[in-house]
């Protein structure tokens, strides 16, 4: 056996393995962050620590310089520990879980777009009501002239108020009974669901104001978004987000589906995202609140199809592989308490309802708050993340698709790319003539150390815009910031290292723009694809939506010309926030926002990509600056 030590932020930990162990898989034991977005295949070289002391047997991968390797830089997906050894994690490797960018409500245009949705479904009469109050009881004390059973006594008396004549008290509330009432002189407050039944789920001095609390989760790919609501009144009590902790597994579905196919690797990532996303955020929140988790009697949560299965442990190996058939659309009646997340032992969990393998309850949660189906415009609906999906059409159909565009929205296989941290660039200009950059950077921090999302659309758009770079993403223009390695590829520097005291340049090379390339052209193409299957072009749609983390930060008119999103008018485009966090609000405080959900979601029509014909004719064609047909995008000027 020999000692690991994984230095993060300041602190050791220490763990024990076996010579020969992979340092990455020994770190996911320690539950120490390392991020891996490739699950540790080697292909995205993130997961870079330092070698402080001792021995790995590691090779130099092309991800790392000579110069890294001279200072100790290491991968760790590759490095087998042989002695007992020290390796620092930088903290980048695990700032996704403090300091993502995340779409949220916690921003003051986040929350008008949150409010602005909550205003249209009302708009729409749905109604914000919901099966779950707190009724007031004022019980007679039993006596020797009176001797019915407690549970008798308030059964009776919730059939008086509530006029309905059957009433089930649940054990967790029986087994409160006989105490709360005698300690508060039979005057109590019951936490009810009302349907044909009155089911008592909680009884509670009936002083005490402690509201009925629902949870609302975004449970997405790479993020997690949740809201603490009071059910009576639809009031956000708090919000918190944080990363998925199952992202040190891999930063897209097919890789955690993988990892949990291996021996422990279903509890795994089941793990990873209750105790180190979930949990933390539901103690957070309910400290802000001043209430116990105990007093969450609901959780409504939209994710897509595999976090769903991850989430709830199922085998998810059909997923992936064909004919791509999961465990379920819709699951009614899940007691939370199976989970373990410390709510009321007779919480339920409300999972918005998946309509494909890769198109799930977060997709159909968005087009519910996107109100797509309650106009007459053809509207295109997209949510930019981990993966992209899209859902189209009006008041008479919707349709809805999902294309692999890869981790690249996120910062994956691009040299220099991350997520939405601090430090991260997220938006950038070029100037024509002297081809010099101006970018902000996420936190406003004083270097960047990378580029996430957003940043690398602006680039590449600005690149293409000043001629810097073809059609085909080749650099056709030379200049101090324009370096060709040894092999002729050409790279554009943002940042030089001398300048900013890093290790290395912030830059981005060609095979990173051709895999942005390849990322937006899977967008486009599946949008294509899905208009062409019903007849049409782009030039029907009234409306763009974009939703997701990716589209907070997005610059439509950069997204249009590198081809991404259709030609069509800027005003045409709407970010309307995250979509799916605010569906999954709608359903856990009304009733019939819920019911409209399942509605949508067993009429929506599914298309699956990978068997529509002439799809990957669509992509090939897509992956050009902005198209190989100019005509689709009249107007972007091509240099």
């Amino acid at each position: 056996m020999v000692s690991v030590t994984f230095r993060v932020g300041g602190s050791d930990v220490v763990m024990h393995a076996n010579e020969g162990d992979n340092l990455l898989q020994a770190a996911q034991r320690a539950n120490v962050a390392i991020d891996a977005p490739c699950s540790g295949n080697g292909a995205c070289g993130k997961c870079k620590v330092k070698l402080l002391s001792g021995a790995l047997d590691s090779p130099q991968t092309r991800h790392i310089s000579d110069e890294e390797y001279a200072q100790g830089w290491r991968l760790s997906c590759v490095s087998k520990v042989i002695s007992d050894v020290v390796v620092e994690v930088p903290d980048i490797a695990s700032a996704y879980r403090s300091r993502m960018k995340v779409a949220d409500i916690s921003s003051p245009r986040e929350l008008e777009i949150f409010n602005n949705t909550r205003a249209e479904i009302e708009a729409a009469g749905i109604a914000f009501v919901n099966n779950l109050s707190a009724v007031r009881v004022q019980l007679d004390e039993p006596s020797t002239d009176d001797t019915m059973p407690d549970n008798e006594r308030l059964a009776w008396k919730l059939t008086e108020i509530t006029g309905i004549d059957r009433v089930v008290i649940t054990f967790a509330a029986l087994r409160k009974l006989a105490l709360v009432l005698r300690e508060s002189n039979f005057d109590v407050k019951c936490v009810i669901e009302t349907t044909d039944v009155v089911t008592v789920l909680d009884v509670l001095p009936g002083a005490d104001e402690t509201p009925v609390a629902g949870l609302v989760v975004d449970l997405g790919t790479t993020s997690v978004a949740a809201l603490l609501v009071n059910m009576e009144n639809g009031e956000i009590l708090a919000k918190a987000s944080t990363g998925n902790g199952q992202i040190r597994y891999g930063a897209d579905v097919i890789n955690r589906i993988i990892e949990s196919s291996r021996e422990g690797g279903s509890a795994r990532l089941q793990r990873a995202v209750i105790d180190e996303s979930l949990k933390p955020l539901i103690q957070e929140m309910c400290r802000a609140a001043k209430i116990s988790s105990k007093n969450v009697y609901r959780m409504t949560l939209a994710g897509n199809t595999t976090m769903n299965h991850l989430l709830l442990g199922l085998y998810s190996e059909p997923v992936r592989m064909e004919p791509y058939i999961p465990t379920f659309f819709h699951a009614d009646d899940i007691r939370i308490s199976a989970l373990h997340l410390g709510l009321h032992p007779e919480a339920k969990l409300i999972l918005a309802p998946n309509i494909g393998s890769y198109v799930g309850g977060d997709i159909t949660a968005g087009a519910f708050a996107s109100m797509l189906w309650n106009k007459e415009e053809l509207a295109l609906f997209i949510d930019l993340g981990t993966n992209g999906e899209l859902v189209f059409g009006n008041n008479e159909f919707l349709m809805s698709c999902a294309c692999s565009a890869g981790p690249a929205f996120e910062g994956g296989d691009i040299s220099c790319g991350m997520r939405a941290t601090d430090g991260a660039i997220d938006s950038m200009t070029i100037d024509k003539e002297t081809m010099e950059p101006s970018y902000t950077t996420i936190g406003n921090t004083e270097h960047p150390i990378g580029i996430c999302g957003s940043g690398i659309i602006d680039i590449i758009a600005e690149l293409f815009r000043c001629g810097i770079i073809n059609g085909k993403g080749k650099f056709s223009r030379e200049g101090r910031r324009i370096l060709h390695d040894e092999n002729g590829m050409g790279s554009y520097v943002i940042a030089f290292a001398e300048d900013t005291g890093a290790v290395k340049d912030v830059s981005i090379n060609e095979v990173d723009i051709d895999n942005f390339i390849r990322a937006k052209g899977a967008i486009f193409s599946a949008t294509m694809t899905m208009l062409g299957s019903m007849g049409m072009d782009p030039s029907v749609l009234e409306h763009v939506y974009v939703a997701g983390g990716i589209g907070s930060g997005i610059n439509m008119k950069n997204a249009v010309t590198i081809g991404m999103l259709p030609d069509i008018s800027l005003e045409h485009f709407s970010y309307i926030g995250n979509s799916s966090l605010s569906g999954a609000y709608a359903m856990l405080t009304s009733s019939q926002s819920r019911e409209k959900v399942d509605e949508l979601a067993r009429s929506m029509t599914y298309l699956e990509l990978s068997t529509e014909p002439g799809y990957m004719d669509s992509f090939v064609a897509a992956c050009f600056l902005p198209h190989t047909d100019s005509n689709l995008f009249p107007s972007v000027e091509i240099s």
